[in-house]
């Protein structure tokens, strides 16, 4: 069940934080971090330099290897998830080590990116003093080596001692294997012996974190019609095309105020022969111009904050799609995919924690972000089970685009921000 409350201990731990400066401890640990950057950049540009999309398994795995040789020397226990073959996925890399003191903390990240083999290459490259671009060097290989460096500045004091602390690299977060049971089964059950969740996805500049983020899901509008001589159309016959463009043009209308919600049509075919798959999203059709169009397809996916707005959404699109235009006939079908995190007393907590070291630091106070800046990830497969934050990795531009790039002026402040972020929650 997911906490409304904060214990009491983790209370007052908010309490005290928002008031304090660093402690020597902590600026022990802050030295840490300027004192290893230079070592952090070549991680950095060693993963970058490896190719590790989706569905690139041998990249993913030498990426995994690469990270599991950095937290091996930080004490961690380090195994492999693999996935059953017909999943095409290369599995995931997890980290731990059990102790019982403070929060047992669970370290999101992710080892694949968008860009595969087969796309043009862009290897880690300076572009200024401050900027640097490669594929995913933000998203998220940016945010992994911010995690090992994180716990590098701790372990350095020996302040991993006694912690439980798991980190969890995903092997396909760009494109999950299904069923996601299978491929998430796993990471869930860790995640419900932990009481925090802490995802190092893109972070949105120095001064924004994600409490919330939106749940993603599918649906599938099929509709059917009286083939016909086009002569004949508005005379008792719309043909399955305007039925499909009126429903379409209602979901707008009736849903498209509603705070966080997007539905959008990605995929939109009618006529005589119409063929469709959705793994991968494709079609083909064939058609006539003197004939009234038997059958349409649309797919497109559905975001929200919250469960509840996601079924009083599709309620809404269900009824939209049962009012058929005369000579019509249509269905439409919804699949989950990734569910929400919406916002929580526990989640803006985590907000405060972050703040309080980031004005402690120097760095300007921390606020959470808007929902409807980010799309769906991981993190939100836990957040239900223990309070969670997302938004703490490197930021940049350009994320899933070629010249994606990282900030290099902000990524030691992040850095710095997280690990005492992390000590703070394990003290």
């Amino acid at each position: 069940m997911k906490k409304i409350l904060l214990s009491g201990a983790f209370a007052a731990m908010v309490s005290s934080s928002l008031s304090q400066t660093l402690s020597k401890m902590e600026k022990k640990i802050v030295a840490n971090v300027d004192a290893d950057m230079a070592a952090a950049i070549l991680l950095l540009k060693e993963s970058v330099d490896i190719n590790s999309g989706t569905f690139n398994i041998s990249g993913i795995r030498k990426t995994g290897e690469l990270y599991a040789k950095e937290l091996q020397a930080l004490g961690f226990t380090v195994i492999w998830i693999s996935l059953p073959d017909s999943l095409k996925r290369a599995g995931h890399l997890v980290a731990f080590r059990k102790g019982k003191k403070g929060k047992r903390l669970l370290l999101i990240g992710h080892l694949d990116t968008v860009f595969e083999p087969d796309m043009p290459p862009n290897p880690y490259t300076m572009l200024d003093d401050s900027t640097a671009t490669g594929q995913g060097v933000n998203d998220m290989k940016g945010g992994d080596v911010l995690v090992i460096e994180s716990l590098k500045a701790l372990q350095r004091q020996c302040l991993l001692e006694n912690t439980s602390i798991t980190v969890y690299f995903m092997g396909d977060e760009e494109n999950a294997g299904e069923p996601r049971r299978v491929s998430r089964g796993d990471f869930i059950d860790r995640a419900k012996q932990h009481d925090v969740a802490l995802a190092f996805e893109s972070a949105a500049g120095l001064n924004s974190v994600a409490d919330a983020r939106r749940g993603a899901s599918n649906w599938k509008l099929e509709v059917k019609a009286k083939q016909a001589h086009s002569s004949g159309i508005f005379k008792g016959a719309y043909g399955s095309i305007y039925e499909a463009a009126r429903i379409v043009n209602s979901f707008r209308e009736k849903l498209s105020t509603q705070p966080y919600l997007t539905f959008s049509p990605a995929l939109f075919i009618g006529g005589t022969d119409v063929q469709f798959n959705d793994q991968p999203l494709q079609g083909t059709v064939t058609s006539k111009a003197n004939i009234i169009a038997p059958k349409t397809i649309v797919f497109g996916d559905l975001r929200f904050l919250s469960e509840e707005q996601k079924e009083r959404a599709r309620d809404t699109m269900r009824m939209i799609v049962a009012d058929h235009l005369p000579g019509t006939d249509a269905s439409i079908s919804f699949e989950d995919a990734i569910p929400s995190m919406p916002p929580t007393p526990g989640n803006d907590s985590l907000v405060k924690l972050v703040n309080a070291a980031s004005v402690d630091l120097g760095f300007g106070e921390v606020n959470p972000g808007d929902p409807g800046e980010r799309g769906a990830g991981d993190i939100s497969y836990v957040a239900k089970y223990l309070d969670c934050l997302d938004g703490l990795g490197a930021s940049g531009k350009g994320a899933h685009a070629p010249g994606e790039t990282i900030n290099l002026s902000q990524y030691p402040k992040l850095i710095k921000r997280s690990a005492l972020l992390i000590y703070r929650l394990t003290r």
